[in-house]
């Protein structure tokens, strides 16, 4: 799997840049965190409403820094599902300079499909296993 058919695109705040001028290696993982949001948002699975409703927990997520990123740099951040165990979903994140195309990071992170009204892990359900294999070609 090669593709990325989801994007977010990033805008690089003042706040995000640490001491060394760059951004810090911590608001990575909250950029992931927003395309994994507005990536089930697009794809229709949560309304952006109910937070008990979402019915994922972050169970392990990483990033590999390539390049830093700069203030006002043009980024866009890739997002895509590649696997659906029967409890558990394995993302990838890329990291992109707009313009040039260029890998300024990866990410990866495995969640747990999860009800927060019983407190324990739960199925995929098959509304959220169709939506994201269909969208991204998963057979």
């Amino acid at each position: 799997m090669s593709e990325y058919r989801f994007y977010y695109p990033l805008e690089i705040r003042y706040g995000d840049i640490d001491a060394q001028r760059h951004v810090n290696n911590a608001r990575y993982f909250t950029f992931m965190e927003q395309a994994r949001v507005r990536y089930f948002e697009h794809l229709g699975l949560w309304d952006g409403r109910d937070f008990d409703d979402v019915g994922i927990i972050l169970l392990e997520a990483s990033c590999t820094f390539k390049a830093p990123i700069q203030y006002g740099q043009q980024v866009r951040l890739g997002a895509r599902v590649v696997r659906l165990g029967n409890k558990s979903i394995e993302m990838e994140y890329r990291f992109e300079e707009q313009t040039s195309g260029s890998i300024l990071a990866e990410g990866r992170a495995i969640l747990v499909s999860y009800d927060y009204h019983r407190n324990r892990s739960r199925r995929i359900p098959d509304a959220w296993r169709e939506a994201i294999s269909e969208f991204e070609g998963l057979g």
